[in-house]
Protein backbone atom coordinates (compact mmCIF):
# COMPACT_ATOMS: atom_id res chain seq x y z
CA UNK A 1 0.00 0.00 0.00
CA UNK A 2 1.44 3.50 -0.86
CA UNK A 3 1.52 6.07 1.79
CA UNK A 4 0.67 9.47 1.72
CA UNK A 5 2.37 12.30 3.98
CA UNK A 6 -0.33 14.10 5.25
CA UNK A 7 -0.47 18.44 5.57
CA UNK A 8 -1.93 20.33 7.58
CA UNK A 9 -3.29 22.71 4.55
CA UNK A 10 -5.25 19.85 3.92
CA UNK A 11 -7.66 19.71 7.27
CA UNK A 12 -8.00 23.36 6.89
CA UNK A 13 -9.65 23.13 3.05
CA UNK A 14 -11.45 19.46 4.07
CA UNK A 15 -13.34 22.09 6.54
CA UNK A 16 -13.83 24.43 4.37
CA UNK A 17 -15.31 21.48 2.00
CA UNK A 18 -17.39 20.18 4.32
CA UNK A 19 -19.02 23.78 5.48
CA UNK A 20 -22.86 22.92 4.72
CA UNK A 21 -24.03 24.36 1.29
CA UNK A 22 -27.18 26.59 2.93
CA UNK A 23 -27.49 28.63 4.89
CA UNK A 24 -24.51 30.65 4.93
CA UNK A 25 -24.08 34.05 6.97
CA UNK A 26 -21.06 34.54 4.66
CA UNK A 27 -21.98 33.26 1.05
CA UNK A 28 -18.38 33.98 0.14
CA UNK A 29 -17.40 30.95 2.01
CA UNK A 30 -19.99 28.79 0.41
CA UNK A 31 -18.78 30.06 -2.97
CA UNK A 32 -15.25 29.03 -1.73
CA UNK A 33 -16.32 25.48 -1.03
CA UNK A 34 -18.04 25.27 -4.31
CA UNK A 35 -15.03 26.16 -6.30
CA UNK A 36 -12.71 23.98 -4.55
CA UNK A 37 -14.98 21.21 -5.10
CA UNK A 38 -15.25 21.70 -8.73
CA UNK A 39 -11.76 22.05 -9.19
CA UNK A 40 -11.27 18.61 -7.27
CA UNK A 41 -14.18 17.53 -10.12
CA UNK A 42 -11.55 18.82 -12.93
CA UNK A 43 -8.41 17.09 -11.98
CA UNK A 44 -8.61 14.65 -14.35
CA UNK A 45 -8.93 17.63 -17.10
CA UNK A 46 -6.15 19.50 -15.32
CA UNK A 47 -3.63 16.36 -15.84
CA UNK A 48 -4.48 16.04 -18.97
CA UNK A 49 -3.78 19.44 -20.27
CA UNK A 50 -0.51 19.19 -18.22
CA UNK A 51 0.58 16.43 -19.97
CA UNK A 52 -0.51 17.66 -23.23
CA UNK A 53 1.18 21.13 -22.91
CA UNK A 54 4.59 19.48 -22.25
CA UNK A 55 4.66 16.73 -25.25
CA UNK A 56 4.23 20.13 -27.09
CA UNK A 57 7.83 21.16 -25.81
CA UNK A 58 7.45 24.52 -27.94
CA UNK A 59 10.17 27.55 -27.73
CA UNK A 60 9.24 31.13 -27.60
CA UNK A 61 7.54 33.14 -30.20
CA UNK A 62 7.29 29.48 -31.85
CA UNK A 63 4.10 28.04 -29.19
CA UNK A 64 1.55 27.36 -32.12
CA UNK A 65 0.60 23.84 -30.85
CA UNK A 66 0.38 24.79 -27.40
CA UNK A 67 -2.03 27.89 -28.12
CA UNK A 68 -4.29 26.51 -30.83
CA UNK A 69 -4.99 23.58 -28.05
CA UNK A 70 -5.48 25.65 -25.25
CA UNK A 71 -7.78 27.91 -26.96
CA UNK A 72 -9.89 25.51 -28.51
CA UNK A 73 -10.77 24.31 -24.93
CA UNK A 74 -11.37 28.22 -23.48
CA UNK A 75 -13.33 28.50 -27.06
CA UNK A 76 -15.54 25.68 -26.44
CA UNK A 77 -16.16 27.17 -22.94
CA UNK A 78 -17.60 30.01 -24.25
CA UNK A 79 -14.41 32.42 -23.98
CA UNK A 80 -13.73 35.19 -26.50
CA UNK A 81 -10.80 34.40 -28.18
CA UNK A 82 -8.48 37.19 -29.41
CA UNK A 83 -5.49 35.92 -31.57
CA UNK A 84 -2.20 37.45 -32.74
CA UNK A 85 -2.34 39.63 -30.38
CA UNK A 86 0.24 42.68 -30.08
CA UNK A 87 1.72 41.19 -33.11
CA UNK A 88 2.74 38.01 -31.72
CA UNK A 89 1.18 34.94 -33.65
CA UNK A 90 1.22 32.62 -30.73
CA UNK A 91 -0.09 35.43 -27.99
CA UNK A 92 -4.15 35.66 -27.28
CA UNK A 93 -6.61 36.68 -24.92
CA UNK A 94 -9.56 34.52 -23.95
CA UNK A 95 -12.09 37.05 -22.14
CA UNK A 96 -15.71 35.41 -20.15
CA UNK A 97 -18.23 37.61 -18.47
CA UNK A 98 -19.12 41.11 -18.30
CA UNK A 99 -18.65 44.01 -15.91
CA UNK A 100 -16.27 44.65 -12.92
CA UNK A 101 -13.69 43.40 -11.31
CA UNK A 102 -11.64 42.77 -14.37
CA UNK A 103 -9.11 40.07 -13.53
CA UNK A 104 -6.21 38.95 -15.70
CA UNK A 105 -5.13 35.95 -15.56
CA UNK A 106 -1.55 34.93 -16.86
CA UNK A 107 1.19 32.29 -17.48
CA UNK A 108 3.73 31.70 -19.63
CA UNK A 109 3.67 28.86 -22.70
CA UNK A 110 7.35 28.32 -23.66
CA UNK A 111 10.29 25.95 -23.01
CA UNK A 112 13.77 25.47 -23.02
CA UNK A 113 16.43 25.12 -25.59
CA UNK A 114 17.97 21.20 -25.67
CA UNK A 115 15.69 19.88 -22.61
CA UNK A 116 13.83 17.13 -23.67
CA UNK A 117 13.33 15.05 -21.26
CA UNK A 118 10.97 11.47 -20.39
CA UNK A 119 9.09 12.50 -17.45
CA UNK A 120 9.45 10.23 -13.87
CA UNK A 121 13.07 9.04 -14.98
CA UNK A 122 15.74 10.98 -12.12
CA UNK A 123 18.73 10.79 -14.86
CA UNK A 124 19.46 12.40 -18.27
CA UNK A 125 17.40 10.69 -20.52
CA UNK A 126 15.92 12.67 -23.23
CA UNK A 127 12.28 12.15 -25.19
CA UNK A 128 14.14 13.24 -28.63
CA UNK A 129 17.85 14.19 -28.30
CA UNK A 130 18.90 17.80 -28.63
CA UNK A 131 15.16 18.92 -29.20
CA UNK A 132 13.87 21.38 -26.70
CA UNK A 133 11.86 20.97 -23.30
CA UNK A 134 9.78 21.78 -20.41
CA UNK A 135 13.06 22.37 -18.61
CA UNK A 136 11.51 25.20 -16.59
CA UNK A 137 8.10 23.54 -16.27
CA UNK A 138 6.04 26.46 -17.92
CA UNK A 139 3.61 23.55 -19.03
CA UNK A 140 1.39 23.84 -16.29
CA UNK A 141 0.53 27.21 -15.49
CA UNK A 142 -1.70 27.86 -18.09
CA UNK A 143 -3.71 24.18 -16.94
CA UNK A 144 -4.17 25.98 -13.83
CA UNK A 145 -5.18 29.35 -14.73
CA UNK A 146 -7.70 27.20 -17.06
CA UNK A 147 -9.00 24.97 -14.15
CA UNK A 148 -9.74 27.65 -11.78
CA UNK A 149 -11.44 29.94 -14.63
CA UNK A 150 -13.10 27.08 -15.53
CA UNK A 151 -14.63 26.69 -11.79
CA UNK A 152 -14.92 29.92 -11.10
CA UNK A 153 -17.06 30.91 -14.12
CA UNK A 154 -19.05 28.38 -12.79
CA UNK A 155 -19.92 29.85 -9.70
CA UNK A 156 -20.42 33.53 -11.58
CA UNK A 157 -22.86 31.77 -13.76
CA UNK A 158 -24.98 29.75 -11.17
CA UNK A 159 -24.98 32.86 -8.61
CA UNK A 160 -25.09 35.61 -11.50
CA UNK A 161 -22.10 37.35 -9.99
CA UNK A 162 -20.51 40.14 -11.77
CA UNK A 163 -17.32 40.08 -13.40
CA UNK A 164 -14.64 39.47 -16.06
CA UNK A 165 -12.23 36.60 -16.40
CA UNK A 166 -9.44 37.33 -19.09
CA UNK A 167 -6.75 34.47 -19.42
CA UNK A 168 -3.00 35.33 -21.28
CA UNK A 169 -0.11 33.72 -21.97
CA UNK A 170 3.58 35.01 -21.25
CA UNK A 171 4.72 33.86 -25.13
CA UNK A 172 8.87 33.84 -25.28
CA UNK A 173 9.28 34.21 -21.88
CA UNK A 174 12.26 32.79 -21.69
CA UNK A 175 13.50 35.56 -24.09
CA UNK A 176 12.05 38.21 -22.00
CA UNK A 177 10.21 39.48 -25.29
CA UNK A 178 6.65 39.09 -24.91
CA UNK A 179 4.77 40.95 -21.67
CA UNK A 180 6.03 44.42 -22.37
CA UNK A 181 4.36 44.49 -26.40
CA UNK A 182 1.17 43.20 -24.56
CA UNK A 183 1.33 46.07 -21.84
CA UNK A 184 2.20 48.50 -24.89
CA UNK A 185 -0.53 47.12 -26.68
CA UNK A 186 -3.06 47.84 -23.85
CA UNK A 187 -4.37 44.11 -22.86
CA UNK A 188 -3.96 45.54 -19.08
CA UNK A 189 -5.91 49.05 -19.89
CA UNK A 190 -9.28 47.85 -18.33
CA UNK A 191 -7.90 45.25 -15.86
CA UNK A 192 -8.33 45.87 -12.56
CA UNK A 193 -6.47 43.16 -10.66
CA UNK A 194 -3.73 40.75 -12.41
CA UNK A 195 -2.32 37.34 -10.97
CA UNK A 196 0.17 35.62 -12.46
CA UNK A 197 0.84 31.62 -11.71
CA UNK A 198 4.51 30.90 -11.86
CA UNK A 199 5.76 26.77 -11.33
CA UNK A 200 7.68 26.32 -8.04
CA UNK A 201 8.86 23.70 -5.81
CA UNK A 202 7.25 25.90 -2.67
CA UNK A 203 3.77 26.93 -2.36
CA UNK A 204 4.01 31.06 -1.74
CA UNK A 205 3.07 34.54 -2.91
CA UNK A 206 5.12 37.52 -1.73
CA UNK A 207 4.39 41.67 -2.01
CA UNK A 208 6.47 44.53 -2.55
CA UNK A 209 9.88 44.26 -4.38
CA UNK A 210 10.53 40.92 -6.13
CA UNK A 211 13.18 38.94 -5.57
CA UNK A 212 14.54 39.32 -9.07
CA UNK A 213 16.19 41.54 -11.37
CA UNK A 214 14.79 43.82 -14.21
CA UNK A 215 16.72 43.60 -17.84
CA UNK A 216 16.92 44.85 -21.37
CA UNK A 217 17.45 42.31 -23.87
CA UNK A 218 19.72 43.84 -27.26
CA UNK A 219 21.36 42.34 -30.13
CA UNK A 220 23.98 44.00 -31.85
CA UNK A 221 24.61 43.60 -35.57
CA UNK A 222 27.70 44.82 -37.51
CA UNK A 223 28.50 44.92 -40.90
CA UNK A 224 31.63 45.51 -43.06
CA UNK A 225 33.06 43.91 -46.42
CA UNK A 226 34.08 40.40 -47.39
CA UNK A 227 37.27 39.32 -49.02
CA UNK A 228 39.25 35.66 -49.45
CA UNK A 229 40.57 35.01 -46.08
CA UNK A 230 43.37 33.90 -47.38
CA UNK A 231 43.77 35.17 -50.96
CA UNK A 232 43.30 39.38 -50.05
CA UNK A 233 42.52 39.85 -46.56
CA UNK A 234 43.48 43.16 -46.26
CA UNK A 235 40.39 43.73 -48.63
CA UNK A 236 37.99 42.98 -46.07
CA UNK A 237 36.90 44.52 -43.19
CA UNK A 238 35.34 42.10 -40.72
CA UNK A 239 32.25 42.03 -38.74
CA UNK A 240 33.13 39.05 -36.48
CA UNK A 241 36.13 41.15 -35.46
CA UNK A 242 34.07 43.95 -34.33
CA UNK A 243 31.88 41.54 -32.65
CA UNK A 244 34.65 39.67 -31.01
CA UNK A 245 36.18 43.37 -29.81
CA UNK A 246 32.67 44.17 -28.53
CA UNK A 247 32.71 41.39 -26.45
CA UNK A 248 36.32 41.67 -24.87
CA UNK A 249 35.59 45.24 -24.24
CA UNK A 250 32.51 44.11 -22.06
CA UNK A 251 34.38 41.73 -20.35
CA UNK A 252 37.03 43.76 -19.45
CA UNK A 253 34.40 46.90 -18.17
CA UNK A 254 32.31 44.25 -16.23
CA UNK A 255 35.34 44.84 -13.47
CA UNK A 256 34.09 48.09 -13.20
CA UNK A 257 30.59 47.55 -13.11
CA UNK A 258 28.43 47.04 -9.69
CA UNK A 259 28.01 43.90 -8.11
CA UNK A 260 24.54 43.71 -8.53
CA UNK A 261 24.74 43.40 -12.25
CA UNK A 262 24.69 40.51 -14.09
CA UNK A 263 25.31 40.29 -17.90
CA UNK A 264 25.55 37.64 -20.70
CA UNK A 265 26.10 37.01 -24.17
CA UNK A 266 25.57 34.50 -27.44
CA UNK A 267 27.13 35.42 -30.63
CA UNK A 268 24.08 34.62 -33.20
CA UNK A 269 26.22 34.98 -36.40
CA UNK A 270 29.90 34.38 -36.67
CA UNK A 271 29.73 34.34 -40.37
CA UNK A 272 29.68 32.05 -43.18
CA UNK A 273 32.91 30.43 -43.61
CA UNK A 274 36.17 30.34 -42.28
CA UNK A 275 37.87 31.28 -45.99
CA UNK A 276 35.39 34.13 -46.37
CA UNK A 277 36.04 37.64 -44.19
CA UNK A 278 32.40 38.10 -42.69
CA UNK A 279 30.99 40.91 -43.86
CA UNK A 280 27.94 40.20 -41.39
CA UNK A 281 28.22 39.21 -37.67
CA UNK A 282 25.68 39.97 -34.51
CA UNK A 283 26.03 39.54 -30.63
CA UNK A 284 22.89 38.96 -28.55
CA UNK A 285 23.53 41.05 -25.05
CA UNK A 286 21.40 40.67 -21.74
CA UNK A 287 22.30 43.27 -19.48
CA UNK A 288 20.46 43.04 -15.92
CA UNK A 289 20.02 45.44 -12.90
CA UNK A 290 18.28 46.28 -9.81
CA UNK A 291 16.27 49.44 -11.58
CA UNK A 292 15.49 51.12 -14.83
CA UNK A 293 18.02 53.92 -14.48
CA UNK A 294 20.84 51.31 -13.91
CA UNK A 295 19.41 49.09 -16.12
CA UNK A 296 19.45 51.94 -19.44
CA UNK A 297 22.67 52.85 -17.90
CA UNK A 298 24.15 49.05 -18.73
CA UNK A 299 22.70 49.56 -22.05
CA UNK A 300 24.40 52.69 -22.39
CA UNK A 301 27.95 51.02 -21.92
CA UNK A 302 26.87 48.59 -24.33
CA UNK A 303 25.93 50.75 -27.30
CA UNK A 304 29.26 52.84 -26.42
CA UNK A 305 31.51 49.75 -26.49
CA UNK A 306 29.23 48.69 -29.47
CA UNK A 307 30.39 51.55 -31.59
CA UNK A 308 33.95 51.53 -30.65
CA UNK A 309 34.27 48.20 -31.96
CA UNK A 310 32.91 49.72 -34.96
CA UNK A 311 35.34 52.31 -35.14
CA UNK A 312 38.30 49.64 -34.16
CA UNK A 313 37.29 47.59 -37.14
CA UNK A 314 36.26 50.30 -39.97
CA UNK A 315 32.28 48.85 -39.93
CA UNK A 316 28.79 49.78 -39.19
CA UNK A 317 26.73 49.31 -35.95
CA UNK A 318 23.21 49.17 -36.01
CA UNK A 319 21.22 47.79 -32.48
CA UNK A 320 17.50 46.61 -32.14
CA UNK A 321 15.91 45.73 -28.50
CA UNK A 322 14.84 42.03 -28.15
CA UNK A 323 13.03 42.04 -25.05
CA UNK A 324 13.01 43.64 -22.00
CA UNK A 325 11.58 43.76 -18.12
CA UNK A 326 11.14 46.04 -15.55
CA UNK A 327 11.68 44.67 -11.97
CA UNK A 328 8.99 43.24 -10.22
CA UNK A 329 6.82 44.67 -7.76
CA UNK A 330 3.71 42.81 -6.24
CA UNK A 331 0.60 44.30 -4.82
CA UNK A 332 0.04 43.40 -0.36
CA UNK A 333 -3.47 43.30 -0.32
CA UNK A 334 -4.07 40.77 -3.00
CA UNK A 335 -1.14 38.83 -2.04
CA UNK A 336 -2.40 38.86 1.56
CA UNK A 337 -5.56 37.45 0.44
CA UNK A 338 -3.68 34.49 -1.46
CA UNK A 339 -1.19 33.86 1.48
CA UNK A 340 -4.41 33.33 3.61
CA UNK A 341 -6.10 31.08 0.62
CA UNK A 342 -2.55 29.03 0.58
CA UNK A 343 -2.70 28.30 3.84
CA UNK A 344 -6.65 27.22 3.26
CA UNK A 345 -5.37 24.44 0.71
CA UNK A 346 -1.88 23.37 1.93
CA UNK A 347 0.60 21.25 0.17
CA UNK A 348 -0.39 18.11 -1.24
CA UNK A 349 -0.10 14.54 -0.23
CA UNK A 350 3.00 13.19 -1.60
CA UNK A 351 3.34 9.98 -2.01
CA UNK A 352 6.31 7.44 -1.32
CA UNK A 353 7.20 7.77 -5.18
CA UNK A 354 6.84 11.18 -5.69
CA UNK A 355 9.12 11.36 -2.93
CA UNK A 356 11.71 8.67 -4.26
CA UNK A 357 11.85 10.31 -7.40
CA UNK A 358 12.72 13.96 -5.74
CA UNK A 359 15.41 12.49 -3.80
CA UNK A 360 16.56 10.62 -6.51
CA UNK A 361 16.98 13.15 -8.97
CA UNK A 362 18.99 15.62 -6.27
CA UNK A 363 21.05 13.15 -5.19
CA UNK A 364 22.20 12.62 -9.05
CA UNK A 365 22.66 16.05 -9.44
CA UNK A 366 24.48 16.16 -6.01
CA UNK A 367 22.42 18.66 -4.94
CA UNK A 368 20.82 18.34 -1.14
CA UNK A 369 18.58 15.43 -1.16
CA UNK A 370 15.92 17.34 0.78
CA UNK A 371 12.57 15.24 -1.30
CA UNK A 372 9.60 17.61 -1.64
CA UNK A 373 8.55 20.34 0.55
CA UNK A 374 6.65 19.14 3.52
CA UNK A 375 5.35 22.86 5.21
CA UNK A 376 4.18 25.98 3.98
CA UNK A 377 6.51 28.91 3.91
CA UNK A 378 4.88 32.30 5.34
CA UNK A 379 4.31 35.42 3.01
CA UNK A 380 7.20 37.09 1.97
CA UNK A 381 7.73 41.22 2.50
CA UNK A 382 9.95 43.05 0.30
CA UNK A 383 13.33 42.09 -1.24
CA UNK A 384 16.35 44.10 0.17
CA UNK A 385 18.22 44.74 -2.25
CA UNK A 386 21.61 43.09 -1.37
CA UNK A 387 19.34 39.90 -1.01
CA UNK A 388 17.87 40.05 -4.76
CA UNK A 389 19.51 37.55 -7.36
CA UNK A 390 20.18 37.49 -10.81
CA UNK A 391 16.97 35.80 -12.53
CA UNK A 392 14.08 38.27 -14.40
CA UNK A 393 10.64 38.20 -15.79
CA UNK A 394 8.78 40.08 -17.54
CA UNK A 395 6.20 39.86 -15.53
CA UNK A 396 7.95 43.15 -14.23
CA UNK A 397 6.31 45.06 -16.87
CA UNK A 398 2.51 44.11 -15.98
CA UNK A 399 3.38 44.39 -12.13
CA UNK A 400 4.47 48.21 -13.13
CA UNK A 401 0.85 48.86 -15.00
CA UNK A 402 -1.52 47.23 -12.93
CA UNK A 403 -1.88 45.49 -9.49
CA UNK A 404 -0.28 42.36 -9.69
CA UNK A 405 1.16 39.50 -7.68
CA UNK A 406 2.47 36.08 -8.26
CA UNK A 407 1.37 32.89 -7.29
CA UNK A 408 4.16 29.93 -7.17
CA UNK A 409 2.96 26.40 -6.53
CA UNK A 410 4.36 23.40 -6.10
CA UNK A 411 4.78 21.07 -8.97
CA UNK A 412 8.93 20.78 -8.88
CA UNK A 413 11.66 19.40 -7.50
CA UNK A 414 13.61 21.56 -4.92
CA UNK A 415 17.57 22.75 -5.53
CA UNK A 416 17.58 21.95 -9.54
CA UNK A 417 19.84 23.88 -11.57
CA UNK A 418 16.91 25.91 -13.40
CA UNK A 419 16.74 25.96 -17.47
CA UNK A 420 17.73 22.22 -17.83
CA UNK A 421 16.47 19.11 -18.45
CA UNK A 422 16.30 18.13 -14.93
CA UNK A 423 13.77 20.66 -14.29
CA UNK A 424 11.42 18.80 -16.84
CA UNK A 425 11.62 15.10 -15.35
CA UNK A 426 8.59 16.28 -12.60
CA UNK A 427 6.55 17.96 -15.08
CA UNK A 428 4.75 15.53 -16.44
CA UNK A 429 4.48 13.03 -13.15
CA UNK A 430 2.13 12.97 -10.43
CA UNK A 431 3.97 15.75 -8.51
CA UNK A 432 3.21 18.62 -11.09
CA UNK A 433 -0.39 16.87 -11.26
CA UNK A 434 -0.96 17.34 -7.77
CA UNK A 435 1.09 20.92 -7.51
CA UNK A 436 -0.85 22.28 -10.72
CA UNK A 437 -4.16 21.21 -8.73
CA UNK A 438 -3.03 22.68 -5.13
CA UNK A 439 -2.28 25.93 -7.34
CA UNK A 440 -5.93 26.27 -9.04
CA UNK A 441 -7.29 26.01 -5.91
CA UNK A 442 -5.33 28.43 -4.15
CA UNK A 443 -6.41 30.89 -7.43
CA UNK A 444 -10.02 30.17 -7.62
CA UNK A 445 -10.26 30.95 -3.90
CA UNK A 446 -8.21 34.29 -4.70
CA UNK A 447 -10.73 34.87 -7.15
CA UNK A 448 -13.84 34.55 -5.09
CA UNK A 449 -12.39 37.15 -2.91
CA UNK A 450 -11.92 39.95 -5.66
CA UNK A 451 -15.25 39.15 -7.43
CA UNK A 452 -17.17 39.38 -4.02
CA UNK A 453 -15.06 42.10 -1.48
CA UNK A 454 -14.68 45.29 -3.88
CA UNK A 455 -12.80 46.69 -0.93
CA UNK A 456 -9.87 44.28 -1.63
CA UNK A 457 -9.80 45.73 -5.15
CA UNK A 458 -10.05 49.29 -3.95
CA UNK A 459 -7.53 48.69 -1.32
CA UNK A 460 -5.28 47.17 -4.08
CA UNK A 461 -5.57 50.17 -6.14
CA UNK A 462 -4.50 52.18 -2.98
CA UNK A 463 -1.09 50.06 -2.35
CA UNK A 464 -0.48 50.61 -6.34
CA UNK A 465 -1.04 54.29 -6.53
CA UNK A 466 -0.34 55.99 -3.02
CA UNK A 467 2.65 53.38 -2.44
CA UNK A 468 4.05 51.54 -5.10
CA UNK A 469 4.31 54.01 -7.63
CA UNK A 470 4.02 57.26 -5.69
CA UNK A 471 7.65 58.59 -6.25
CA UNK A 472 8.10 55.69 -9.00
CA UNK A 473 6.45 55.59 -12.42
CA UNK A 474 6.69 52.27 -15.50
CA UNK A 475 8.71 54.06 -18.63
CA UNK A 476 8.84 50.87 -20.84
CA UNK A 477 12.32 49.73 -21.58
CA UNK A 478 11.07 49.13 -25.69
CA UNK A 479 11.84 51.67 -27.96
CA UNK A 480 8.60 53.59 -30.22
CA UNK A 481 9.91 51.30 -33.44
CA UNK A 482 11.01 47.93 -31.57
CA UNK A 483 8.84 44.95 -32.10
CA UNK A 484 8.41 41.62 -31.07
CA UNK A 485 11.24 39.50 -32.50
CA UNK A 486 8.51 36.75 -33.77
CA UNK A 487 11.58 35.06 -36.08
CA UNK A 488 13.67 33.67 -32.99
CA UNK A 489 13.73 29.51 -32.61
CA UNK A 490 11.81 29.08 -35.98
CA UNK A 491 15.09 27.06 -37.18
CA UNK A 492 15.46 25.00 -33.95
CA UNK A 493 11.91 24.26 -33.72
CA UNK A 494 11.27 23.35 -37.72
CA UNK A 495 14.59 20.69 -37.05
CA UNK A 496 12.78 18.64 -34.40
CA UNK A 497 8.83 19.81 -34.43
CA UNK A 498 8.05 16.48 -36.45
CA UNK A 499 10.33 14.79 -34.31
CA UNK A 500 8.35 15.78 -31.27
CA UNK A 501 4.83 15.51 -33.06
CA UNK A 502 5.65 11.46 -33.23
CA UNK A 503 5.17 11.82 -29.42
CA UNK A 504 2.53 14.10 -28.59
CA UNK A 505 0.12 13.22 -25.35
CA UNK A 506 -2.57 11.07 -26.88
CA UNK A 507 -5.51 11.45 -23.89
CA UNK A 508 -7.83 9.23 -26.43
CA UNK A 509 -5.53 6.04 -25.75
CA UNK A 510 -3.63 6.48 -22.84
CA UNK A 511 -4.26 7.37 -19.33
CA UNK A 512 -1.17 10.17 -18.55
CA UNK A 513 1.59 10.97 -20.62
CA UNK A 514 3.65 8.57 -18.45
CA UNK A 515 2.07 5.65 -19.43
CA UNK A 516 2.03 6.35 -22.93
CA UNK A 517 6.25 6.76 -22.83
CA UNK A 518 5.86 3.40 -20.78
CA UNK A 519 7.79 4.56 -17.89
CA UNK A 520 7.44 2.91 -14.37
CA UNK A 521 6.54 6.12 -12.18
CA UNK A 522 9.36 6.71 -10.59
CA UNK A 523 12.38 5.48 -12.81
CA UNK A 524 15.94 5.39 -10.59
CA UNK A 525 19.07 4.54 -10.50
CA UNK A 526 19.44 1.33 -8.33
CA UNK A 527 19.44 2.67 -4.31
CA UNK A 528 18.66 6.08 -5.60
CA UNK A 529 15.87 8.38 -3.91
CA UNK A 530 15.69 6.11 -0.60
CA UNK A 531 15.52 8.50 2.51
CA UNK A 532 19.04 9.08 4.23
CA UNK A 533 19.81 6.62 7.12
CA UNK A 534 19.45 8.53 10.42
Amino acid sequence: MKKSVRRPGLVALALLLALPAFPQTNPAADYKSRVAADVDALRKRTQVMVDMVFSFAELGFQEFETSNYLTGILEKEGFRIERGVAGMPTAWVATWGSGKPVIALGSDIDCIPQASQKPGVAYRDPIVAGAPGHGEGHNSGQPLNVTAALAVKRLMEREKLPGTLKLWPGVAEEQLAGKAHLVRAGVFRDVDVAIFSHVDSDFRTSWGTGAGTGLVSVEYSFAGESAHAAGAPWRGRSALDAVELMNVGWNYRREHLRLQQRSHYVITNGGDQPNVVPQNASVWYFFRELDYAHIRGLREIGDTIARGAALMTNTTMTARVLGSAWPQHFNKPVAEAMSANIKAVGLPAWSDADLRLARALQAELKAPVTGLPLALKNLQGPTADDSRTGGSDDIGDVSWTVPTISLRYPANIPGLPGHNWANAIAMATPIAHKGTTAGAKALALTLVDLLTQPELVAKSWEYFRTVQTKDRKYEPLLGADDQPPVWLNTRIMADHRESLRKFYFDPAKHDTYLDQLGITYPTVRAGAGEPAKK
